[in-house]
């Protein structure tokens, strides 16, 4: 349970990360804001991402094993360049049920899905770095 909470936290720092930086994704918050700290992001955006973050670690956890099984010719044929478009196709998934719920993940296009899957796996790849001795722990 902790590595599942570890990860959620590390998916949803990395999605800030990905709003930030690719400007066809936004992050909409489940309520208005309320502002705690000037800068800080208020607790609705905070729980906003951590929610997106569980769902996406749960799409990815179930639909992204199911196509990497059944596409593993694909991933050995493109030397596993076909996981980029896996990604962005998974993320666009994220937004279609951040729409089901009327808050959460914005993905403009495919393109920009696909580059904000990129950000997205390279910072988590970043971040997991600092969070492994905590995974590690038994």
């Amino acid at each position: 349970m902790l590595r599942f909470l570890i990860r959620t936290v590390v998916t949803a720092l990395a999605l800030g990360v990905a709003v930030w930086a690719v400007p066809g994704i936004t992050m909409t918050p489940y309520a208005d804001q309320t502002v705690l700290f000037i800068g800080a992001p208020s607790v609705e955006v905070v729980i906003s991402y951590l929610v997106v973050a569980a769902i996406f670690g749960l799409v990815n956890g179930i639909i992204g094993n199911a196509i990497r099984v059944m596409a593993f010719p694909l991933y050995v044929l493109t030397l596993g360049l076909i996981a980029l478009l896996v990604n962005g196709a998974l993320l666009l998934l994220v937004h279609q049920v951040s729409l089901w719920l009327g808050f959460g993940l914005s993905v403009s296009s495919f393109s920009q899905g696909v580059i904000g899957a990129l950000v997205l796996s390279l910072t988590s790849w970043v971040l997991g770095l600092f969070f492994r001795p905590l995974l590690m722990k038994r």
